[in-house]
């Protein structure tokens, strides 16, 4: 789950002069002509009932959450060489868990639109929703379909893969042809990792990763390779379609019955702004895993049992011109469907209203849900999984400077 932060002004000191931020920037602080540093934090936290999830397993259930605290530091330090680092609030709603983690810790070379080398701990390529991260996707419970290893996993090391979609490695990336219209980025990482005897990963493979998008139409303009789901209409017109993958040998599965890994992602973005100046944007995914572990793996106490099938979510949105209050309302609905191989079948339609105030930094949501991957997961897809058909009501909003 991605993150990036627009850079804004931090305390001024000694020395140091505040000037105005370039094009993703709110503010920054200016050492010399090509030293700077940003810094930012962004929260989330929300209000949930749901139906049969009481402790009594009759009653809704009524649950306060934190669920995500960030802080984000960018700089640069020389004319061709960046810096990220980012921390997140891990398991956040669990104190039993929770802890302030590094997030990303990335060295960056960048040398020109064409062609750039980020290096350290960062985001796998992946289909748009992973992309965009919690904070700049279209809905507040954004994640409605299978993740990738490094965000199917919650640890790195032996027996992980990454966390929060990031993983250890390095890619190019760029954007070539007419207006930089064709973006890329391919990269090389650890994947999922074993120890001796224990996890499929005996030989110690890499996991290989790459994604393209074509901009048919205005061209999408983000930090590096990191998307965004809605422009809330400030991008114009914009008609994006890309593919993705991830592929890693002996990357699923067990020790006894391990399987190679391959996962391919479809993503389009589609946007415009009416005559009345209404925004309309659409968001669709497809995904195919291939994780070809034997179903027995799923008694083995080392499986790392990826999800093997197809998944599918689309999301409709429309944003009202008016200003109501200090904001706007963006009423929309969303459909999402999982398909496993050896589990049993999952969907799930929902519908709600963003009430905008500042784009991604200021945003309220309300919505509803139903369906069976409240109570089956986007996780469990061992044989015989069960659950019913469940409503879901939740409030929630969104910060960040």
């Amino acid at each position: 789950m991605k993150q990036w932060k627009k850079p804004v002004t931090a305390l001024a000191t000694a020395g140091l002069m505040v000037t105005a931020a370039a094009v993703q920037a709110g503010g920054k602080i200016s050492i010399d002509e090509t030293k700077w540093i940003s810094i930012g934090a962004g929260a989330r936290a929300s209000f949930s009932t749901i139906e049969e999830s009481a402790p009594n397993g009759n009653d809704w259930s009524s649950d306060f959450n934190a669920d995500s605290a960030r802080i984000y530091i960018n700089g640069q330090i020389h004319q061709y060489i960046k810096f990220e680092l980012n921390t997140e609030c891990v398991f956040c709603g669990n104190s039993a868990l929770e802890e302030f983690v590094l997030l990303d810790a990335i060295a960056k070379f960048e040398l020109r639109p064409e062609f750039n080398i980020w290096a350290g701990r960062l985001l796998v390529p992946a289909e748009r929703q992973e992309l965009n991260g919690p904070y700049y996707s279209t809905t507040y419970d954004a994640y409605k379909t299978p993740f990738y290893p490094a965000d199917f996993s919650t640890e790195f090391g032996s027996g992980g893969a990454g966390v929060y979609e990031r993983d250890h490695g390095v890619n190019v990336w760029g954007n070539l042809g007419p207006r930089g219209a064709l973006q890329y980025v391919f990269g090389v990482y650890n994947g999922l990792e074993s120890s001796a005897g224990v996890g499929p990963n005996q030989d110690d493979n890499l996991m290989y990763a790459g994604r393209v998008t074509y901009n048919f139409l205005n061209v999408e303009k983000n930090p590096g390779y990191y998307t965004s789901g809605t422009y809330y209409g400030t991008a114009g017109d914009i008609l994006s379609l890309a593919v993705a993958f991830q592929h890693q040998e002996d990357g699923a599965g067990s020790f006894a019955n391990r399987g190679d890994f391959t996962g391919v992602s479809v993503d389009l973005i589609y946007e415009t702004k009416l005559a009345n100046d209404g925004v309309i944007t659409f968001n669709g995914e497809y995904k195919n895993y291939d994780a070809d572990y034997d179903v027995a793996a799923f008694a083995d106490a080392d499986c790392f049992c990826m999800f093997d099938g197809d998944a599918y979510s689309l999301v409709g949105l429309y944003m009202f011109p008016q200003t109501v209050g200090i904001g706007k309302f963006q009423p929309y609905v969303r459909y999402s469907e999982i398909s496993p191989n050896h589990s049993s079948d999952r969907d799930e339609i929902e519908g709600g209203v963003n009430y905008i105030i500042d784009g991604h930094n200021a945003r309220v949501s309300l919505f509803y849900q139903y369906g069976d991957i409240l109570s089956k997961g986007i996780v469990n897809y061992a044989p015989g999984v069960a659950g019913d058909d469940l409503s879901a009501i939740k409030l929630a909003f969104q910060l960040q400077i």
